[in-house]
């Protein structure tokens, strides 16, 4: 079994037990979280399609850390102007453990 959830303006593909990282979510480590857009969930050969999400659906996940990511370097140049700007960013993240899928 498996669904679609949107969080943070991505989808993702979820299945009970899997640990993955999402756009920063408010809470602390060990805090269950309730995801419910639900855009689909698959169990075996029955599938339900949200228009667009699944009403009376959810997944049920636990965070399980709360980071920053890689940091990225933004170099910006304009050409014989003498103009260079050199930045760093580092985005926030929320690791999920999922624990359980209703649909």
């Amino acid at each position: 079994m498996y669904a679609i959830v949107r969080t943070g303006g991505k989808q993702y593909q979820v299945a009970c037990g899997d640990q993955l990282r999402v756009e920063k979510i408010n809470g602390n480590v060990g805090d269950v979280i309730e995801l419910s857009d639900v855009l689909m969930v698959v169990d075996g050969e029955n599938a339900q399609i949200g228009r667009p999400v699944l009403e009376n659906a959810k997944v049920v996940a636990r965070i399980a850390e709360q980071g920053k990511a890689k940091k990225i370097l933004v170099f910006k140049k304009k050409k014989r102007q003498g103009y260079k700007v050199k930045n760093g960013h580092r985005q926030l993240y929320t690791a999920l453990q999922i624990q359980e899928i209703n649909a």
